[in-house]
This record gives C-alpha cells, sequence and structure tokens, in this order.
C-alpha cells in the first residue's frame, strides 16, 4: 500500500511535464501509420520477389552453359574430358566457370571487393603524397609543377568523376538554354523563326553530338598534349541534354498571364525588370520541369559518352570491364548499372524537390 503511495506521487510529480512532452512528441495518425507500413511491406516484398527471380533466371542460365561446355568437351575431347570439366564446374574453379548472368551474391561480393579495392587505392594514394611531398615543394618553389599520383582510378573516383561530368553538362545546358529560351519566348516571331532549328537538332543522338564536338575542341586544342576528355563530355552531355530546358522556359515565357505583362506596362517596367519580376517568377514552375528533364537525360547520355571519349567514369569502367572478360567482370557491370540507376533516381529527388519548393502545384509526382 505505500508502494502504491509512493508511485502515485511520483507520477503527479512528473504531471507537469505532460504539456511539453505532448507539445515536443509528433502526432502520429493511425491511418498514415498503416498507410506507410504497407507500402513499406509491399515494396519490401517487391524487392525480395525480384531478387528471387534474378536467382533463379541466374541458376537456370548457368545451367544452361554448364551444360553447354560438358556437352562440347564430349563432342570435342571424350567422356573423360567432359567429365574433368562437370568436375571442374563443380569444383567453383574460376577458369572453366560459365560466364554468364551472375547471381545476387556474386554481385553483393563484386561490390565488397570493389570498396576494399577503393581503400587500398587510397592508401596508395596517401602513401604517394607523403613520399612525394618534400619533392613537390622543391618544384613548386622553383616554379614547376608537382608530381602527381597517375596510378589506376577506384570505383569510388570513377563514379565522383561521372557526377561531376553530368553537373558540369548540366550547369552548361542551362547557361545556353534558360536565356534563348527566355528570348524566343518573349518574341512569337522569334518561336516561329527558330522552332526549326529545335525540332532538327532536338533528336540528334548522343554519339553524334560527340563527334561534332570532337572536332570542334580537337581544333581549339590543337598541339595541346593535355587530356580533353573531361572537356569534351560535358559540352556533348550539356549539348544533348538542354532541349528540354529550351522548350519549357520557351512555352513558359510565352504563356505569362497577359495581366501580369500589364501590369508591368502600367509600372512602367523596364525590360530586364519586366524579365527578372514578372516574366522569370511565372515561368519558374515550366522552366523547372524543363531542367528535371534536362538532368535525366544528361545522367542517361553520360554513360555512351564517356565510352566514347574515354573519360574515367561509368561508362568508361562497364566497357573496359565488358572487354576485360574477367571472373568477375559480369557481376561488376551489374554493380555499375544499380549504382547508375541509383544515383539516376536521386538526382530526379533532388530536382524534384527544388520543383515543388518553386512550383505553384505541389502534387506528389511519381
Amino acid at each position: 500500500m505505500e508502494q502504491e503511495i509512493v508511485l502515485k506521487k511520483q507520477r503527479q510529480g512528473l504531471s507537469f511535464l505532460k504539456p511539453l512532452i505532448m507539445k515536443l512528441s509528433p502526432k502520429i495518425n493511425k491511418g498514415s501509420l498503416v498507410s506507410f507500413l504497407k507500402k513499406s511491406g509491399i515494396t519490401l516484398l517487391s524487392v525480395l520477389l525480384f531478387i528471387g527471380l534474378w536467382h533463379m533466371g541466374a541458376k537456370a542460365l548457368y545451367d544452361v552453359e554448364a551444360e553447354y561446355k560438358i556437352e562440347k568437351a564430349l563432342a570435342e575431347r571424350g567422356q573423360e574430358a567432359a567429365d574433368a570439366e562437370r568436375a571442374c564446374i563443380a569444383s567453383g574453379d574460376s577458369s572453366c566457370q560459365p560466364n554468364t548472368l551472375p547471381s545476387p551474391s556474386q554481385v553483393w561480393a563484386s561490390l565488397q571487393s570493389l570498396i576494399a579495392d577503393h581503400q587500398v587505392i587510397t592508401a596508395d594514394k596517401a602513401a604517394f603524397v607523403e613520399k612525394m611531398a618534400a619533392t613537390n615543394a622543391k618544384l613548386i618553389a622553383q616554379g614547376k609543377d608537382a608530381i602527381v599520383y597517375t596510378g589506376r582510378a577506384s570505383f569510388l573516383d570513377i563514379i565522383f568523376t561521372s557526377i561531376k561530368t553530368v553537373f558540369a553538362g548540366f550547369l552548361l545546358a542551362l547557361l545556353i538554354a534558360v536565356p534563348i529560351g527566355i528570348i524566343i519566348g518573349l518574341s512569337p516571331s522569334l518561336r516561329s523563326a527558330f522552332n526549326w532549328f529545335i525540332q532538327v537538332f532536338k533528336p540528334v543522338s548522343p554519339v553524334v553530338w560527340y563527334l561534332l564536338v570532337f572536332m570542334i575542341v580537337k581544333t581549339l586544342y590543337i598541339g595541346d598534349s593535355s587530356d580533353n576528355a573531361f572537356v569534351i563530355s560535358f559540352i556533348s552531355v550539356g549539348l544533348c541534354a538542354m532541349w528540354a530546358t529550351l522548350v519549357n522556359t520557351a512555352m513558359g515565357v510565352s504563356s505569362v498571364d497577359k495581366d501580369y505583362i500589364n501590369v508591368a506596362k502600367v509600372l512602367k517596367l523596364g525590360t530586364f525588370q519586366k524579365v527578372f519580376k514578372v516574366i522569370l517568377p511565372s515561368s519558374l514552375p515550366l522552366i523547372f520541369t524543363g531542367l528535371r528533364i534536362t538532368l535525366s537525360v544528361a545522367w542517361m547520355v553520360l554513360i555512351a559518352i564517356e565510352l566514347l571519349a574515354q573519360s574515367q567514369g561509368l561508362g568508361l569502367f562497364v566497357w573496359e570491364e565488358f572487354q576485360n572478360g574477367a571472373n568477375d567482370s559480369n557481376s561488376k557491370i551489374i554493380v555499375a548499372m544499380f549504382v547508375i540507376g541509383i544515383i539516376g533516381f536521386l538526382l530526379d529527388r533532388f530536382m524534384l524537390t527544388v520543383q515543388n519548393m518553386v512550383s505553384f502545384n505541389k502534387n506528389e509526382a511519381v
């Protein structure tokens, strides 16, 4: 009885904290929580289903190629060779394993291998910098260039190179497409005059854009021994991806409410004031829709352009692994595929967030 009285007093003594706790604690709606758990459960099930189907498909393809290798050995070298081939495959020896679609476990192992490889390369870079610190200090004091690390790039370095390239291309597309879109959006005559130009060059393949940029950059940098792969890559990406922003900007500017334009005339705003205070704020939702599409297109075409330009990004990584044909090359290609998809998704979510911040329509987008 005494213990109950003490507990009751303790609860009463803490009762003054109840309003604060209620204020600080998040209000959980039971319906939204159930909906969230339901969506999460469905997503998890779909992921598990995907992995299961992937595993079964990889196993089926493995068996098909393994059986083919055994039958080929039997036909060409006899039963003893076929038995030896079967035993070699069963042992897991990398020299005789079927080179087909890797399983989820193989892809996971390749991801861990790439991460471990990154750690080794990072340690090598740090050791090189420490070793060359005194020498580089002397070279810099003499006005010469420092000696830089020229070893192989790690997988994370390759990812950062691709991200840097796509953002440089995206910035170039923005700087070209938005001003031109504003200019032709302000004039129906200019829109009609430049419509053919947009319609002709918008569907051009990224491979063709790369070749065009290569012709120009090669001439401008003639006699220069520096590596121009990055310059060629980001310019090609920007030119190939800018068209959605150009079209959306022109459409947004041309569709500004005429009442806003009349108010600007009444207030006697100059051309630049009218553009920056009236037209651009009204056009921002459409402009950002175009920028979102541009960033997505830039990331998609980047892989092909990096391959052609021999730029040390994900595109070249995938091609080199395909050409390499090592036992884990297919797994590394699948790792790169997932990385490309995840980064593309994150870039799209980033642009969608920015778009929703400036858009009048806050509806949820897919």
